[in-house]
């Protein structure tokens, strides 16, 4: 059998990076010896379907981090009072960060727009001042 060749004699109908296709077959019944196919016909094959219907599960990807023992512990007591595992519960921190800093950046970016038009020298020198929080904290 050649390089990257199917063992079996299945039609792929679905694309590799789509969730994985339903099953559907004839119901086979075992060879009663050797060369016996059962009730299997010659050249039938297993065909599988994607039909777009199907949710698409979310990829995982293993990663390994690191953190300082403080935030570990609290991590690990917020988990237990959600009833959650740690691992659930820091990609729940990771999302709830990451939307947060969307919002602060389109907040910026809001901000800075109206800056850009403020006609008003005192409304332009607050809107800067605003500005430059954001940048900079205080």
């Amino acid at each position: 059998m050649g390089h990257g060749e199917s063992y079996s004699r299945g039609v792929r109908l679905f694309h590799p990076a789509q969730p994985s296709p339903h099953r559907l077959a004839r119901p086979r019944t075992s060879p009663f010896h050797g060369g016996n196919r059962g009730s299997n016909p010659l050249g039938d094959a297993t065909i599988l379907v994607h039909n777009g219907a199907m949710r698409t599960a979310n990829k995982t990807v293993r990663q390994s981090i690191s953190l300082p023992a403080g935030v570990a512990a609290r991590v690990r007591s917020m988990a237990k009072t959600r009833r959650l595992s740690a691992n659930r519960m820091l990609v729940e921190l990771i999302e709830d960060g990451m939307e947060a800093q969307t919002r602060k950046q389109q907040q910026f970016f809001e901000l800075a727009e109206r800056f850009r038009s403020a006609a008003d020298p005192e409304e332009a020198r607050r809107l800067g001042d605003e500005l430059g929080r954001m940048v900079f904290g205080g």
